[in-house]
Parts: structure tokens; C-alpha cells; sequence
């Protein structure tokens, strides 16, 4: 019996790596999970991660068709390797992660920014699957987005095309980068940690905070209505500039979609963009794999174009 074809996709993150495996039809095998050394180095970093492939591969009648790795930061996706990343990690901005994936495997490799991997997911198998024009946006620690435009990942000049989190104009609170009044201090679970203990002295995670609008708390209430409107003034950027038809939003922010969507539905309908109508605003189907997932569809993708 032939060996079943497979893609593997992982999700390198500052705290836990994920590896899936899916067939050619892009359908989830198998998964799994560990720790991230984000201290010792690229190679520990893959390290880890092709222990992960390994334990998967050996567990079933599969043969590995190509590698696809989604990864936070800028990446330099012609070089194979991550540019710009956070001091989350050491010695993985510059690591040669395409050369090290194939010179062990022997298959094509790529790598990606891992909102691009979400929103690439979403739009081939997930939420946005059929349409051609998107903004994928990733609501977790900061605020994440990419663009799929014209049936492909678009990612600009410099690789952070989409990256609507720090675009400025939302009002004056400082952001993690540095600047100033960036999308990301209204909207990532850090910011709404911070804005709902400013409001009321109390610390709670932004899930925490969720239960606490569901109980009738105001002030919680307020800080997702604020959030859901800045994403609304985003969307509304994003469409006038690239008439895009589809809003993709993931992340752990996005599990209190029933606080998010309201508010976003509301701001939307009562400023219209000038086309005349908004764009459709969708939570992501893939959930905490959705990256993993992303960047095996990726490598898929590359391989059925090659």
C-alpha cells in the first residue's frame, strides 16, 4: 500500500510550538505540542519542533511531501528565515530555518509570518475559503494582520504588509512598540488587561474580563465595545484602500466574539465605506491550530505550483 502524502506545519511561538500534519486534501492527521526553547537558539527551536514530526510520522503509514513554518515576526520569506523577531527569543532572527528543515528532511521548505500562515489557513480551508480579497487579523498578547489579495498572500514590500495593529490613530495610549495610539493598545488581550485595571485597579486576563462584561460589569463592557470599535475603524481603512470583501479575525481575543462582533457590526453600519457596503466580518474556523495548519496549507500550495 502506498504511503499516504503529507504536509507538515508548524507553529513556532514564544511559548509552546505545535506541529500538524495534514494529507493533500488539507485535512487535519494529526497533531501535536511542546515547549518552545525561545533562549537556546534556532537550532533547539527546530530541534524541538522535528521531534515533534518525527513522533508523528512514525505513528502512521505516511510519507512527507514539504514543511511549511509559521512564525512570529517579520520574515524574509525568499531567504528562508525570520528578519525582525521580539527578545522573546535568542538566536532565531537569522537562523537559517529553510536550510536546516530540508538538509534533515530532504523535502521543500518555507517560512512565514505566522498571522500570513492564519489568514493563508482560513482563506484554503477555514473561514474566508472561496473568496479572493481579504484582511486577516490575530487578537492575542498584540494585535496581528495580513492580506490575501487576488487569491494569494500579499506581503509588500518589506514582508509586513496587512500589519494593521500598529497603524496609529486610535487614540494616545503608548504601545509596546514604542510609538503611540496604535490599533494594538485598544485591542490585544495585554491592552485590555491593562485598560481594565486602569479603569477599576483590579488585575484580570482578558478572558477573565469577558465573563466579567457577561455578568453586567460596565466597565468591562466598555473596553470590548472600545475594542470592537477600533477594529471597525481598521476594517473600514482597510477597505478603502484595498476593497477587500472579508474580514478574517482569530486569536484568543477573538473567544469573546459575542462581546467583539456587536460592536464592530454596529460601527460598520453606521459609517458605511463608500462602496456602500461593509465587508464580511467572520471569526476564524481553525482555532488554535489555525497557524500550524496555515503554514502546512502553504507548503501544499507551493508544491501543487512548483
Amino acid at each position: 500500500m502506498t504511503p499516504t502524502p503529507v504536509f507538515a506545519g508548524i507553529d513556532v511561538g514564544g511559548t509552546t510550538t505545535q506541529v500538524v500534519l495534514v494529507d493533500e486534501r488539507l485535512r487535519m492527521l494529526a497533531h501535536s505540542t511542546t515547549h518552545t526553547p525561545a533562549l537556546e537558539g534556532g537550532r533547539a527551536i527546530l530541534d524541538a519542533a522535528s521531534a515533534l514530526i518525527d513522533g508523528l510520522l512514525s505513528a502512521g503509514d505516511v510519507t512527507l511531501a514539504g514543511i511549511g513554518v509559521g512564525s512570529a515576526g517579520v520574515v524574509d520569506t525568499a531567504a528562508g528565515r525570520v528578519a525582525v523577531v521580539s527578545d522573546s527569543f535568542s538566536g532565531w532572527a537569522g537562523f537559517e530555518a529553510r536550510d536546516y528543515l530540508e538538509a534533515r528532511y530532504a523535502v521543500d521548505s518555507l517560512i512565514a509570518n505566522d498571522v500570513n500562515a492564519f489568514l493563508a489557513g482560513e482563506m484554503i480551508a477555514g473561514a474566508g475559503a472561496g473568496r479572493d480579497n481579504a484582511l486577516g487579523i490575530t487578537l492575542g498578547t498584540g494585535v496581528g494582520g495580513a492580506l490575501w489579495l487576488g487569491g494569494r498572500l500579499f506581503a509588500g514590500a518589506n514582508g509586513a504588509a496587512g500589519e494593521i495593529g500598529h497603524a496609529p490613530g486610535f487614540g494616545d495610549l503608548p504601545c509596546t512598540c514604542g510609538e503611540r495610539g496604535h490599533l494594538e493598545t485598544l485591542a490585544s488581550g495585554r491592552s485590555i488587561r491593562g485598560l481594565y485595571e486602569r479603569a477599576t485597579g483590579r488585575l484580570n486576563s482578558a478572558a477573565q474580563i469577558a465573563a466579567l462584561a457577561d455578568a453586567g460589569d460596565g466597565e468591562a463592557q466598555r473596553i470590548f465595545r472600545e475594542a470592537g470599535e477600533g477594529l471597525a475603524r481598521a476594517i473600514l481603512v482597510a477597505t478603502a484602500l484595498l476593497d477587500v470583501d472579508t474580514v478574517v479575525i482569530g486569536g484568543g481575543v477573538s473567544n469573546a466574539w459575542h462581546l467583539l462582533h456587536p460592536a464592530i457590526s454596529a460601527a460598520l453600519a453606521a459609517e458605511p465605506p463608500v462602496r456602500g457596503s461593509a465587508p464580511v466580518v467572520v471569526r476564524g474556523e481553525l482555532g488554535d491550530s489555525a497557524v500550524a495548519q496555515g503554514a502546512a496549507a502553504l507548503a501544499y500550495a507551493a508544491r501543487a505550483a512548483a
